[in-house]
């Protein structure tokens, strides 16, 4: 494991099983420095154990860069259930994970992912106060997170249109999205409603047929989608689709979607970037459903607060999308070094 391409000095990884359930995953938990470790459970069908490591470590990296440039108080960590073929995880799995991550002793709070929902949480929560991402009756901030991960994407996307095509006004431009699960959903409404052209693909032809019900969407096949002549494509499924094979198709001027781990590795960022393809770096721009768990773990702002503090990630991007103009450097080293001067100036140990 320390010999692996995605090892970063991670403070911790652990390998976890119970075998009343068939519960099998890893929790890693990359930095702490800022905080205790927050960030989502992702619940994911894995080729092999290897597979479900690099995901967890390049996650968890992802969520110290991400949380530390949101300026969140919280350092970065991602647990992965690995899934069995054609079987859900079960309840019983859930509370399983719940006593692994109660076990970690507040060095790791987890939350929702790809593949797990509120109520999943609901689950986990029975065997740990170390969560978030609850549904609290009366509680000023909480539950489903994606509505607010959505929306600092489109303000993300505002922010990148404003740099690329110096605009602000998305009506009659063209997004393709890619992914229609919970945020590329309401991304899908958010973008509708300023009168976007919506592409879309996804697995799930249900999913398809009802945003070309709903917004009008065009559909393409997923083998398509990021290589449409749009304004914008938003990544929203899984990582590691930008890449030395799909970058030189990519014909939008920019990218900018709620994805984790869009670029396969750091020098597909170079790639984009002397393609003149403005890329959103991708644990910037998809911060605001932590931001959301955050406040509601923290128990820090109101709802009204909370979606302030999600808009700010358009501020973030063009802050970014400057200097990165200005140095003539990919964004997503700019934003590298970003976080990690954030990370490293901090006290706490």
């Amino acid at each position: 494991m320390f010999d692996s391409r995605s090892f970063d000095a991670h403070e911790s990884v652990t390998y976890f099983s119970d075998a009343a359930s068939g519960l099998r995953g890893i929790v890693a938990i990359h930095s702490t420095r800022l905080g205790p470790a927050i960030g989502g459970c992702r619940a994911w069908f894995y080729d092999n154990d290897e597979a479900a490591l690099q995901d967890a470590l390049r996650l968890s990296r992802g969520m110290s860069y991400k949380n530390a440039v949101a300026g969140l108080p919280m350092g970065g960590g991602k647990a992965v259930i690995i899934r069995e073929p054609g079987k859900a995880v079960t309840e019983a799995q859930f509370e399983a994970f719940g006593r692994i991550v109660q076990q970690l002793n507040g060095r790791y709070i987890t939350a929702e992912d790809v593949g797990v929902s509120v109520t999943d949480m609901g689950y986990v929560a029975r065997n740990t106060s170390f969560v978030s991402g609850l549904h609290h009756e009366g509680a000023a901030v909480g539950g489903d997170p994606s509505p607010k991960t959505a929306y600092g994407v489109y303000c993300g996307i505002l922010a990148a249109v404003q740099a690329r095509l110096s605009t602000r006004n998305l009506k009659g431009l063209s997004v393709a999205v890619q992914g229609l699960g919970s945020v590329g959903r309401h991304l899908c409404g958010y973008l509708h409603e300023a009168g976007v052209k919506l592409v879309v693909a996804d697995i799930n032809a249900a999913a398809c047929e009802a945003a070309k019900q709903k917004f009008g969407a065009t559909v393409v096949s997923v083998d398509e989608i990021l290589f449409q002549d749009v304004d914008v494509v938003a990544p929203c499924a899984l990582g590691a689709i930008l890449n030395e094979q799909s970058i030189p198709k990519i014909l939008a001027p920019i990218i900018a979607g709620g994805a984790n781990n869009q670029l396969a590795t750091l020098e597909d960022g170079q790639r984009l970037h002397d393609r003149h393809v403005l890329y959103a770096p991708d644990y910037v721009i998809n911060a605001g459903g932590i931001i959301c768990a955050t406040a509601e773990y923290l128990h820090t702002g109101n709802e009204k607060e909370v979606w302030d503090r999600v808009a700010g990630i358009g501020k973030t991007l063009a802050e970014i999308f400057s200097e990165s103009t200005a140095k003539d450097t990919p964004t997503n080293v700019v934003a590298d070094a970003l976080a990690l001067r954030l990370i490293e100036k901090s006290n706490i140990q």
